[in-house]
């Protein structure tokens, strides 16, 4: 028996019930390979021991693991958010039954309040501009303040919506999509790849559609996987013919695939069907506004957001 399935119903310890790691990751809704992680990399986990020796979470591990998941999820990166769950504290012994523990200066400001990271507006006035160096010191604060989710939803998402207007409008500005483009990659590329810990033995494998190239979702979600969740990704990139996507997937045994198609012509789900059934099973998920609306293959599941692909991801860890 180990530590994940001894005893994880709350026992008794020196300062109330504690829980084995894997009532704790019901409880919270968070993968055990990611509270390993956390623990390694933070120093947020069990401080108790049972008596035959497994590891326990007590109350305030449990406290400071919630806060540090609530945090991750209102947009702070994993660092930022142990640190400020670090400080969190509980009555001393002895208190009333019913106290409640309580956060210390822990909640995070609701919209961007650092003064390096740029707004969508001024991100975008940068990229009309060609000022590379700028785009970069802007992404590079955003991903650094707020994570990949956030930055992608409030900064990446607005500023090409302001690019493609401008094309539509003038008929002209590749060259600024272009830019902003190449320097966007070159920032999510950085955060993807193998984590110095693997919170999973298998890695995640993203690919395009066949014969399309709209890769940088792609990498959003490879940068938030192994920045946040300390999940390897191998990016297979654009214009991946779905035989090279079978082969790729038998010699990796992904945990989970997953398939971007931006546009309608790259939408058929048909070949998803015959991609390798492997023992374990890799989790298929599609994402994009390419996907045809017809149901999809047996096994497959459609993300309709960068924080829906993450769940589905991680649901598939258990």
């Amino acid at each position: 028996m180990d530590e994940q399935t001894a005893g994880e119903a709350g026992e008794p310890g020196d300062d109330g019930p504690s829980y084995g790691i894997g009532a704790v990751a019901r409880r919270l809704g968070v993968p055990a390979p990611t509270l390993r992680t956390w623990n390694l990399r933070y120093g947020i986990g069990p401080s108790h021991r049972s008596p035959g020796g497994h590891r326990r979470y007590g109350a305030l591990d449990l406290r400071r693991l919630e806060e540090m998941n609530r945090l991750i999820k209102a947009g702070l990166p994993p660092a930022e958010a142990a640190q400020a769950a670090l400080g969190t504290r509980v009555a001393p012994p002895g208190r009333p039954a019913g106290t409640r523990l309580v956060p210390v200066e822990v909640t995070p400001p609701a919209a961007p309040a650092h003064p390096r990271v740029p707004t969508a507006a001024a991100l975008a006035r940068a990229a009309v501009n060609l000022d590379g160096a700028a785009v970069v010191a802007g992404l590079a604060a955003a991903l650094a303040e707020h994570g990949v989710p956030w930055t992608w939803r409030h900064l990446v998402l607005p500023v090409f919506d302001t690019i493609v207007r401008r094309q539509e409008t003038t008929g002209a500005g590749v060259e600024i999509e272009h830019l902003f483009s190449e320097r966007l990659l070159s920032a999510l590329s950085e955060r993807a790849g193998r984590p110095p810990v693997p919170a999973h033995p298998r890695p995640v494998l993203l690919a395009c559609a066949a014969d399309d190239q709209h890769s940088l979702p792609l990498y959003a979600l490879a940068a938030t996987l192994t920045g946040s969740h300390a999940l390897e990704t191998r990016v297979l990139g654009p214009r991946t013919p779905y035989a090279a996507l079978g082969d790729a997937m038998r010699r990796l045994g992904p945990v989970a695939v997953f398939v971007w198609s931006q546009l309608e012509e790259t939408g058929d789900p048909a070949p998803l069907g015959r991609l390798p059934v492997l023992r374990p099973a890799s989790r298929i998920i599609v994402g994009g506004p390419g996907w045809w609306d017809v149901p999809l293959p047996a096994g497959v599941t459609r993300a309709v957001s960068l924080p829906d692909a993450v769940t589905q991801v991680l649901a598939g860890l258990h």
